[in-house]
């Protein structure tokens, strides 16, 4: 049988986050009707981690994939979600994924959401992006968001900025006001975010004077072909297996 496949998501007290967390799932599961996908939240929601562990050991179930719902490697994915995994009941076989970014195809993704915004791909030449993320505190987690902006802005688009929410400078509305002194025609603004909550929320205030904002990538179709890529990837490699330390 394969891995039963564990998405875990931070929750918050936004009931937007764990219904568009919902719906990224009910996509993977259309997608690969043969792997069981269950869904745990770190905070806030229910069900936790923890109990989804113990309901699936309860069962029988022994092999399971554990995938962080996570941008980047930062703080949740180095200290909170390996933290969870040792708590785990030790006779499930559990094997970490990566995080979902970068990929090319949330690149993708991101340019789906600004089109739906109402740019065309005739825009790009004229426009300037914000590539808007929520911000970490992780120097590792900063420089991937700045690579992204640059790998982005070589595809055509006029200029790409990063920003973010917390944590780290630029601001979302600062990176506009940029992107409007290089004279870039239009400015977008495309968060880099997974589920609405408070940080996308400051994310779109800072878009005030932006002329495109786009919604955040939720259940992108893109979004769960790289969770399933990584599901597959952790799948076919070698027991991770976390163990408390004595």
């Amino acid at each position: 049988m394969k891995p039963v496949l564990l998405v875990i998501a931070h929750g918050s007290r936004d009931p937007r986050h764990a219904a568009t967390v919902h719906a990224l799932v009910r996509r993977v599961r259309s997608l690969r009707p043969d792997v069981r996908v269950e869904t745990g939240f770190l905070d806030f929601n229910i069900p936790s981690v923890q109990g989804v562990f113990e309901s699936l050991a309860a069962e029988g179930v022994r092999d399971v994939v554990a995938l962080p719902l996570l941008l980047t490697r930062a703080f949740h994915a180095k200290a909170d979600i390996p933290a969870v995994l040792r708590d785990a009941p030790p006779q499930l076989r559990i094997r970490q994924a990566e995080v979902l970014g970068p990929s090319p195809l949330l690149l993708s993704a991101l340019e789906r959401r600004l089109y739906e915004a109402g740019l065309t791909p005739a825009d790009k030449s004229s426009t300037g992006v914000v590539l808007a993320s929520a911000g970490s505190t992780d120097p590792e987690a900063i420089a991937v968001i700045a690579d992204i902006a640059r790998e982005w802005r070589h595809t055509g688009w006029c200029a790409v900025r990063p920003a973010f929410a917390s944590a780290a400078l630029p601001r979302t509305e600062d990176a506009v006001r940029e992107l409007r002194a290089l004279g870039c025609a239009k400015v977008a603004v495309a968060p880099y975010v997974l589920a609405p909550g408070f940080l996308p929320d400051r994310i779109a205030r800072g878009a005030a004077e932006a002329d495109v904002l786009a919604e955040v990538l939720g259940p992108a179709p893109e979004v769960a072909r790289v969770l399933l890529r990584r599901y597959d990837a952790a799948a076919a490699r070698g027991l991770l297996r976390l163990t408390v330390s004595a």
